[in-house]
């Protein structure tokens, strides 16, 4: 019922993720991030929050994606019905697709990324998410929203979408968090022009007094 990305930028140092769903609210469900540890992006028929929240945890203690993703997801019962993809520092990816979830299903790792999906009108929306992510220009938070859309052109979640949501981490910026909850149109539409609202003119003037990770007495000047 839902399509992800996740991915890291080497350059700059931020990790983020994008998802859409033919569901609500699929920021506060799936996408889960923290600059010590990696994202997460936890979804599926029955997701599991506390997946994506102890996928981080391991990895903020060490685990690779890898062996975090397999040691969150093989003693619960429900995991047939859910899916799991997560990224770590170094830009290595592990995920899990539960057997129950429906068609078309899975996850494509790709260089410092990761997709995934289920419900979807054909494994091409993975292929052509990870295809824009690469190969669009311009800046990290853009190259994600442009894979959301390749994804819904291609065909995205079978039975169409109604939330979307980007979250961005950056250690010397405060996090981009946007979501969409709820959009019976084009929440993907919905979802750039919420991000063009919140990263120019007043509202990205007054983030700059924001705390970040680098600078957490960050004031006016």
């Amino acid at each position: 019922m839902t399509f992800s990305i996740l991915a890291r930028d080497p350059e700059t140092g931020s990790i983020g993720g994008a998802a859409a769903t033919g569901s609500l609210c699929v920021g506060g469900w799936v996408l889960r991030g923290d600059l010590a540890a990696g994202m997460s992006a936890s979804q599926g028929a029955a997701p599991s929050t506390l997946w994506g929240e102890d996928v981080l945890h391991m990895m903020r203690n060490g685990a690779g994606a890898e062996q975090a993703v397999d040691r969150v997801t093989s003693d619960d019962k429900g995991r047939d019905y859910r899916q799991l993809a997560a990224l770590d520092l170094s830009g290595q990816t592990g995920a899990f697709t539960g057997a129950s979830n429906e068609p078309e299903k899975g996850s494509l790792g790709f260089a410092d990324g990761i997709v995934s999906g289920n419900m979807l009108a054909s494994t091409g929306v993975l292929d052509a998410m990870a295809d824009r992510f690469l190969h669009t220009r311009g800046g990290f938070d853009h190259r994600l929203l442009s894979a959301l859309h390749a994804a819904a052109q291609e065909g995205g979640d079978y039975r169409g979408l109604l939330s979307a949501a980007l979250l961005v981490l950056h250690p010397g910026k405060p996090p981009l968090t946007l979501r969409i909850d709820y959009h019976p149109d084009d929440p993907i539409g919905a979802l750039r022009d919420l991000h063009v609202r919140a990263t120019t003119g007043s509202y990205a003037k007054w983030t700059d007094q924001v705390p970040t990770a680098r600078d957490r007495q960050r004031t006016l000047d």
